[in-house]
């Protein structure tokens, strides 16, 4: 402990990294966006000014690239030169011609076989003399070389080109199912360094932070989010949890200050998530922002956000690094956005809090052995930019029914609901932000040149509960098997826990569901599942398409003869480890649409003041526009902001399809346009031959439908998935 409290540890820092008073950021740094988001700070940020708020009314579409498929992606491409580079085409890396539009090359990686990938963007890499060109990303687990002039692997990084990033962890190879991220690493000199999704059950890997030399492949250093005996943290954990605990991991976004060789590396929450008696103590590096030196990974400083994390309260957004004023002079600060609506903000040299943050009491846990922390951290200032608190007088007056109103009314009065942090239990506990935010990844831009902070945040409660056996979700479900067979997958993992294998329950208190539609009807029974009878609980989340598959399976049985994984119990901790036998589960509980709007905000900060400038909700719900609903603010937002010195916010939202430029002063919206599909992710801003251009990745759906936590389903609102690219009209 130090005089900042017990959040933090302060590492002395090396001679070479003391002087790290800045001068303002110069926009010129931002000219290109030959990385993810623009810069290696992760700002967001363009100091292309050709379109600003006189012109921007002529922006139009100059060139448009169909994706090649119905795969919704999150893309933030990237332009190097006058080549741009896209995933499309059943997870290809594509090369087009960032001023036309047209294809150059197509890389298609034999690595993948479940179509996972790094599919938020890539990364790119060159020699100092220009010679060496080279695009890095993940695919299933393996980390590749990409010659970025021809699409060719290259085969002298690596094993042939790859890297297995399940190896170096310390973990028997085949207990690794998951490691790569969604999200790219950080290129610093001739190093990526790379986070990780490590997965969210128990048995998960360690989410270690991990620096490959880009040439050869080699893993240079190591820091471990878990630490090991002798290291700083080591204490916060049982004592042999390095060997087998999980997550800890940054799966979202890195920020590096180049001119100091420091990355800011945001962490999420240990596994399990929502339970954590076999984990006690506070569990560093979980959810905390680590400043490491990008050359050697060795610890600077740190602060963890939440202490024993019992709520997925992840930090995923980019830290923003900006330049404010305080008392007359610069002073380098990190921002760092959170699920539970807070900025916490510091000195970026130092990791001393910029205005105070206070350790304040939160509820006590009523699971058994469990201990969760009894404080946790507050900021005093800036302001929180999400709502905190969710009560019946909240419910949303409009879209629900008035029986799924009065639903839900009694539901949040009859469950535990004690304000932020209460944490989750054997019975229905609200948490407000839910656990998808608040800020999520993408979420979080910078103004580097005014010290603006610009945050967009979700409202969504989830209701949270804790039980012995795996909680039912959307992704279990096969979207693209047969309604037969998805009918099945709804059985299985929502109705067999009570109903049975064969269907029969347990008369009269658990009716016989067989030849049920013919003895029910399907009305009734879809009623009843979405929204619960006596003691069986509502499934909110299946949709119509689901519920009538499930009555298809019901119906007739013999259509669905494959076999599915049978469900199971959280298996008991490892031997030796001193927790009690039996472990819980619980699902994210997200309700999207049982909250008053706005749904969705986007906000201004000015961090020189540390004061809100303007908060606007962010586009129009779809599913309002039947009751005529404006300002509502989409639902489940998964977008980010692109802000340029031309004075104008861009940001794409997903079921309604827009795209808006807002003014920065006011949030105002200054331009809109229709998107012929979704968009989900980031636009990017660049420059060929003196013309500036907007591209965005709209490959999303648009809809109507209430939003769950589950995969786009096929069959909805046709659309045409492209990438698009905006200009002024040529001079």
């Amino acid at each position: 402990m130090n005089k900042y409290g017990k959040n933090a540890v302060l590492v002395i820092l090396m001679c070479t990294m003391t002087a790290i008073a800045k001068p303002k950021e110069s926009p010129r740094q931002h000219t290109t966006w030959s990385t993810y988001l623009g810069s290696a700070d992760a700002s967001h940020y363009s100091a292309l000014k050709q379109i600003d708020g006189s012109n921007v009314s002529k922006l139009h579409p100059v060139w448009s690239y169909d994706s090649g498929d119905d795969r919704a992606y999150e893309f933030n491409p990237i332009v190097v030169g006058k080549t741009m580079y896209v995933l499309a085409k059943d997870s290809a890396i594509v090369a087009l011609d960032a001023a036309t539009g047209k294809e150059l090359w197509v890389y298609r990686s034999a690595a993948l076989t479940q179509r996972r990938e790094t599919h938020r963007g890539i990364n790119y890499w060159q020699s100092g003399d220009g010679s060496d060109k080279r695009l890095l990303i993940t695919f299933d687990n393996q980390l590749e070389a990409i010659n970025a002039d021809n699409g060719q692997r290259i085969t002298s990084f690596g094993n042939g080109g790859l890297v297995d990033l399940k190896e170096g962890l310390g973990r028997d190879f085949n207990t690794i199912h998951q490691i790569q991220s969604g999200t790219p690493g950080i290129v610093f000199g001739d190093l990526i360094i790379l986070g990780s999704s490590t997965g969210e059950d128990y048995g998960s890997p360690p989410g270690d932070i991990r620096a490959y030399d880009v040439k050869t492949g080699r893993m240079v250093w190591i820091f471990h989010t878990i630490p090991h005996p002798g290291e700083v943290g080591f204490d916060t954990w049982p004592k042999d949890a390095w060997r087998y605990g999980g997550g800890t991991n940054c799966w979202g976004e890195m920020s590096l200050d180049e001119s100091t060789g420091i990355v800011y590396i945001p962490t999420g929450s240990p596994v399990y998530d929502f339970y954590g008696a076999d984990r006690k103590g506070n569990n560093l590096f979980s959810d905390s922002l680590i400043a490491l030196n990008a050359r050697t990974g060795k610890l600077i400083w740190y602060y963890q956000l939440v202490h024993h994390d019992l709520w997925d309260y992840d930090a995923m957004s980019a830290p923003q690094l900006l330049t404010v004023r305080q008392n007359g002079k610069d002073v380098g600060i990190v921002a760092q956005a959170s699920k539970q609506g807070f900025v916490y903000v510091f000195d970026r040299a130092t990791g001393k809090p910029f205005w105070p943050i206070e350790e304040r009491p939160v509820p006590k846990s009523d699971m058994p052995d469990e201990q969760a922390s009894p404080t946790q951290p507050f900021p005093v200032k800036p302001p929180p930019f999400a709502r905190q608190s969710f009560t019946a007088a909240d419910i949303n007056p409009y879209i629900l029914s008035p029986a799924d109103r009065a639903r839900w009314v009694k539901v949040v009065g009859n469950a535990r609901n004690d304000g932020l942090f209460t944490p989750p239990g054997l019975t229905d506990t609200i948490e407000m932000p839910g656990n998808h935010g608040g800020a999520n990844w993408g979420m979080t831009a910078a103004d580097p040149v005014n010290g603006t902070m610009y945050v967009v945040s979700m409202d969504i409660p989830a209701i949270l509960k804790n039980e012995h056996r795996e909680p039912s979700s959307l992704w279990q479900i096969p979207m693209r098997a047969t309604p037969a067979i998805q009918g099945k997958a709804v059985y299985h993992y929502y109705c067999e826990r009570c109903h049975g294998p064969d269907r029969a329950g347990a008369p009269p208190a658990i009716p016989s569901l067989v030849d049920a539609p013919a003895i029910f009807g399907g009305d009734a029974i879809k009623a009843t599942v979405n929204y619960g009878r006596n003691d069986m609980p509502g499934f909110p989340d299946l949709t119509d398409r689901l519920l009538n598959n499930l009555l298809l399976y019901l119906g007739n049985p013999a259509s669905a003869p494959e076999p599915l994984p049978a469900r199971s119990e959280p298996p008991a901790p490892p031997a030796g480890v001193p927790a009690p036998p039996i472990r819980y589960w619980s699902g994210y509980g997200l309700q999207p649409a049982i909250v008053r709007p706005p749904w969705t905000t986007m906000t201004a900060y000015d961090l020189n003041l540390g004061v809100i400038k303007w908060q606007i909700p962010l586009g129009n719900a779809p599913q309002g526009a039947a009751e005529n609903l404006v300002d509502t603010g989409v639902m489940m937002a998964r977008s980010g902001p692109l802000v340029t010195a031309g004075g104008l916010v861009f940001i794409a939202t997903k079921d309604e399809a827009k795209l808006r430029a807002y003014d920065e002063v006011n949030g105002k919206v200054v331009w809109q346009t229709d998107l012929p599909a979704g968009s989900e992710g980031v636009p990017a801003a660049y420059e060929v031959e003196g013309r500036e251009y907007i591209v965005i990745c709209a490959t999303s759906g648009k809809g109507k439908d209430i939003p769950r936590d589950g995969p786009e389903e096929p069959g909805g609102q046709p659309v045409k998935r492209s990438y698009i690219a905006f200009a002024l009209p040529d001079r």
